[in-house]
């Protein structure tokens, strides 16, 4: 009988293919890679067209040694990799460092770890599809160069030990930015008025929200402008100018692909992308299910397609009509709307088997793996049930020139909504007071309600929302979004509080490096484009070396460029007034994991250490000691007061020597604006001509 070998990537996979395939297959795992790039030098002959060098990773020989007597056992080997890139990469450097013959090997891909779905691959074997490898080729080749000739250059301006990534510092870059935004941000000052009106014939109230006027909408800037208003209102007749009644659907949403399961699992579940990714990687791979064995529970995680299989696309409208009825099942599929470039080889995430419930399997899943399964079978379940829909009224009410508004809506028919809502779902309130209204209606006032309110600077960065940023603006891929996140957060360039992302000293320090020296590196567009190249690689359309012949030469300049300005700064450690205790010479200012610190330069033969404040020249508006630059524990940077504990005055923002000329309060500098701190107040001003004055 022939034998037959089967190598996938994860031990975790082997036992569950195992138990597909016959007593003629051996299944083995690769482990992940096992060449790679040598750690310790830049492993491309830059002299020879960029040609990578690629070497065994240490620690895998005994890996290869095992797969080569296995494959000498064989007579056909399939290599199962993963159904990405990566995988097809990793299938191509299984092949050459154990010298297969391709006449006797194949690659096969499933998109599900299931029986019919391992069966079918082995019948549509094929060759290694060498644009994929290269696409991945030119990716890691591109990451390379930017890791290993920039790096070392923020080791001497800052410290050793820090990296930058082709990726990761234009994630870090868009996070800087959106900081600056949130610093430099000057609330204004709005207003909202309600009309608190008797409806004759009903007991309870209605409420109306002010409009504008027969021009359009208006803004209520100020308190004297409300005032105004009011005046002109309190012996006006309120009349019901128009009332219009009607029906809004809301679309049933499309499977989950990477991205948006990230999001959703961080919006509902509270989870990191690189949890909600290894979760995901267990139930694909195979869990144990009483009465059905090992099996994969969800479809490929990195995947940027909505699309899904004839055979599920049958399956859950059966599922559908049997457990929800007909009129459920949806007639038209909604689709995502992206321009971008989709890898459709791959399905959406879904499960592998709709009949498996998550009420079925919640007693073998730990509680995080049944409520990721839980939201992948809603999410793929309500992708395929109709629109629900809403009965809908809205009102305008005149009185003397202005309009208010009200709205309600009912929900009349649940569709998907009866399975799955997400965290954007509108809470839908029913007012029966609106809906009964007519033109005749008789209203009379009883009070106006009015709020204060100041706009708000855009919100910090959550794991999700920097998610969907990336994805948005096309850099990077389904794979790459956790582990950039992951490192930016392990590298200390950025902190997480809550679910915030917040940018530390030691960002800021690498980001401002990057943006003066390496602008094009970290450029948006620039990266975008240099991911449809690779997309533009894997279709055959451009060859992977052009693109790293035309990248390293910029590059390359751009390092000898910094390198020279690099010489003109002094990386001297900068000496500070502190007097070491110890030994008695001045303490210098060095870069910590957590940002700055004081060390005695005498190391090692003195080892003291010591917090470093930095001192503002500023006193502290409570109390008048001095206000220094702190950080908290999980280094995000605010201005506190020296005397802390005794005084508890702290502020995101630096404040300013000037006092406020409205309220007499201390001000805030936010960017090139001088800021009342009272938000009541609202006094703002242009610091250069604050500083001009002085």
């Amino acid at each position: 009988m022939a034998k037959y070998l089967v190598i996938v990537e994860s031990p975790a996979k082997v036992k569950t293919i195992k138990k597909f395939l016959g007593a003629n297959y051996e299944v083995v795992a690769s482990n992940g890679h096992i060449r790679d790039l040598p750690k310790s030098t830049l492993g491309i002959d830059i002299e020879h067209d960029y040609e990578p060098k690629y070497i065994t990773i240490r620690g895998k020989g005994g890996k290869l040694a095992e797969l080569r007597r296995q494959v000498k056992k064989s007579d056909k080997v399939y290599l199962a990799t993963d159904p990405d890139r990566e995988g097809e990469a990793i299938s191509w450097h299984l092949a050459t460092a154990l010298k297969l013959d391709m006449k006797k090997t194949a690659r096969i891909t499933f998109n599900e770890i299931t029986k019919p779905a391992v069966k079918a691959s082995l019948k549509q074997p094929r060759d290694i599809d060498m644009n994929r490898v290269d696409a991945q080729q030119a990716r890691r080749v591109l990451d390379r160069m930017v890791g290993y000739m920039i790096s070392p250059l923020l080791w001497a301006k800052i410290k050793r030990g820090l990296s930058a990534g082709r990726v990761q510092s234009v994630a870090l870059r868009m996070l800087c930015d959106r900081e600056e935004e949130i610093n430099s941000f000057i609330p204004k000052e709005y207003w909202d008025m309600n009309a608190i009106l008797n409806v004759k014939g009903e007991k309870k109230p209605l409420t109306v929200e002010f409009y504008g006027d027969g021009n359009g909408k208006m803004e209520i800037t100020g308190k004297e402008q409300l005032d105004g208003i009011i005046k002109e209102l309190q012996n006006a007749d309120f009349t019901v100018k128009d009332v219009k009644k009607g029906s809004r659907s809301r679309k049933s949403p499309v499977p989950f692909i990477t991205s948006t399961l990230q999001q959703e699992a961080s919006k509902t579940l509270n989870f990191s992308t690189q949890k909600t990714m290894r979760l995901a990687q267990q139930l694909y791979e195979g869990v144990d299910i009483k009465g059905r064995g090992t099996i994969g529970l969800i479809t490929y995680l990195r995947t940027d397609s909505t699309r899904i299989s004839d055979t599920a696309e049958t399956q859950v409208r059966e599922f559908i009509d049997k457990t929800y009825g007909a009129e459920n099942i949806t007639k038209e599929v909604n689709t995502s709307k992206s321009n971008k470039k989709i890898q459709d080889a791959h399905e959406a995430i879904r499960p592998t088997d709709v009949n498996i419930t998550p009420a079925e399997v919640k007693e073998q899943l730990s509680r995080d793996l049944f409520r990721l399964y839980q939201l992948i079978w809603k999410r793929f379940v309500a992708s395929r049930m109709a629109s629900a829909v809403y009965e809908t009224t809205s009102v305008k009410v005149a009185a003397d020139k202005y309009i208010f508004n009200a709205s309600t809506s009912k929900l009349n028919f649940q569709g998907f909504m009866q399975v799955y809502t997400d965290s954007d779902s509108e809470k839908v309130t029913t007012d029966n007071v609106i809906a009964k209204l007519t033109k005749e209606s008789e209203l009379s006032l009883v009070e106006f309600n009015e709020n204060q309110h100041f706009t708000q600077p855009p919100a910090h960065f959550t794991e999700a929302v920097l998610v969907k940023a990336l994805e948005e603006q096309g850099i990077g891929r389904p794979s790459t979004y956790a582990p950039t996140i992951t490192t930016i957060i392990a590298r200390r360039y950025v902190t997480k509080e809550k679910k915030n992302l917040y940018v530390t000293e030691l960002g800021e320090a690498v980001n401002n490096v990057m943006k003066t020296a390496f602008s094009a590196i970290v450029d948006l567009n620039f990266t975008a484009n240099v991911e449809s190249l690779l997309d533009m690689v894997e279709e055959g359309k451009v060859e992977w070396k052009t693109v790293i012949r035309n990248f390293y030469p910029d590059l390359d300049a751009a390092v000898k460029s910094a390198e020279k300005k690099l010489e003109k700064i002094t990386i001297a450690d900068e000496e500070s007034d502190e007097i070491c205790e110890e030994c008695g010479r001045r303490m210098v200012i060095k870069y910590g994991p957590h940002g700055k610190f004081l060390a005695c330069p005498g190391f090692p033969e003195c080892r003291n250490t010591k917090p470093y404040l930095e001192k503002t020249g500023i006193p502290c508006p409570k109390c008048g000691k001095e206000i220094i630059l702190k950080k908290t524990q999980k280094g995000r940077r605010y201005y506190g007061c020296i005397d802390n504990p005794e005084c508890d005055f702290m502020s995101w923002q630096k404040p300013s020597t000037e006092k406020c000329p409205e309220c007499g309060g201390y001000m805030l500098e936010k960017g090139n604006k001088l800021v009342c701190a009272d938000a009541t107040c609202g006094y703002v001003t242009d610091l250069k001509k604050k500083e001009e004055v002085k």
